[in-house]
């Protein structure tokens, strides 16, 4: 794999390589030094790698520094570059990531996602963009509705794509190759690399560079995961005693939305700043949610698997399992909220006995036993 001692080796413009030094971005994650040179030669690439590793920066660069040098007419509805996301959440994150890196740059990128409003994503169609950040449906909606056209896409981005492999998706994305223009460039970034990835790598993808993390990069070292076996009606009070002991963000998965609110209701009496977040939860609310957690309003944010990709949320000290998850992979996911940007956290999974043969598996999955703590001695 490459290794890079800083953006420098990539020959950026200048505008970017300032601003990542203003950012404190002076050396390449190893996604970013991997697939940096490969984009910006203008090749197609699959990139897998756990979330939190760069992804985001390591296409925007190339996206940022293509249409910086192209310096084409903006034109209403017709944007040059497209990325795709499965959640709401995450294209707002991309798109502020796109924003951040460019902001030396006079380029526009804007988002298109449903749970909110659709005129102003509309007017901003109308006013012309350069980046368009989208998920699947609204972005079929706003091209049947003529506000939208692909003909001047250069390059395209599917990010988080194993979350995006429904017949829903796929029948979009059957649509969308249709009015994608070819040639192109396409960038599909992964966690994981199931079958219906490499299918959809093999249907995109032009002689693809293949830039694939080991799993094991993401968890035990720097993550210090532990299991406490508990009766069901016991969690409430575990987490109320582990967020008792930690100065710091934690974030609580639980398994089902209606759960979330059960939980949520619970712990709020025992005088603990939280917020919540799911799929039921208005666009605006969750938003709201999150930026409660970033600025120290709240301090636990209860929420689904929704969060457990691509959000990035800075210096969570704590992860909760509070159910395992359905998927052993997810619980990777989980727990990478934490121990991000090569800092150190913790991870607690409360275990009941009918998720024991999940845990076995998720074990297996991460080569890992996970140590056990016992109700006596519960610490984070």
């Amino acid at each position: 794999m490459t290794d890079a001692a800083s953006f420098e080796t990539f020959h950026l413009i200048a505008p970017l390589l300032a601003t990542l030094a203003q950012s404190g971005h002076k050396r390449p994650s190893p996604i970013q030094a991997a697939v940096l040179p490969v984009l910006l030669e203008g090749r197609d690439a699959l990139a897998v790698a756990q979330t939190g590793s760069g992804k985001t920066a390591a296409y925007a660069l190339p996206i940022l520094q293509r249409l910086a040098q192209a310096n084409e007419t903006r034109e209403p509805g017709l944007p040059h570059a497209l990325i795709l996301a499965p959640t709401r959440e995450l294209v707002t994150q991309i798109a502020s990531v796109c924003r951040q890196l460019g902001r030396q740059l006079s380029l526009r990128s804007r988002i298109a996602c449903g749970g909110m409003a659709r005129e102003p994503q509309i007017a901003a169609l109308k006013e012309g963009v350069d980046i368009l950040v989208a998920t699947p449906g609204r972005l079929i909606d706003l091209l049947d509705g003529g506000h939208l056209r692909l003909d001047a896409i250069k390059i395209l981005v599917l990010d988080e794509a194993d979350q995006m492999l429904d017949e829903d998706f796929l029948l979009a994305m059957a649509r969308l190759d249709k009015d994608l223009p070819r040639p192109r460039q396409t960038v599909l970034c992964s966690a994981t690399m199931p079958d219906g990835v490499k299918e959809l790598s093999r249907r995109l993808l032009y002689k693809p560079e293949i830039v694939e993390l080991p799993i094991e990069t993401v968890t035990p070292k720097r993550i210090k995961q532990s299991v406490v076996f508990v009766e069901a009606v016991e969690k409430p009070g575990c987490i109320a005693t582990l967020v008792q002991q930690v100065e710091g963000r934690i974030i609580v998965f639980v398994r089902t939305k209606a759960n979330v609110e059960k939980l949520a209701k619970t712990l709020r009496k025992s005088g603990i700043k939280l917020d919540t977040l799911h799929g039921d939860r208005t666009q605006g609310a969750r938003n709201k949610a999150l930026e409660a957690l970033r600025r120290g309003e709240v301090q636990v944010l209860i929420t689904t698997d929704i969060a457990a990709r691509g959000l990035d949320i800075n210096d969570v000290v704590l992860v909760i399992n509070y159910d395992l998850p359905d998927k052993a992979e997810n619980y990777v996911h989980r727990i990478g909220r934490t121990a991000r940007a090569g800092k150190r956290g913790a991870a607690i999974t409360l275990c009941d006995i009918d998720e024991r043969a999940i845990l076995r598996q998720i074990e297996k999955t991460i080569g890992y036993h996970i140590k056990a703590m016992t109700m006596d001695n519960l610490k984070v």
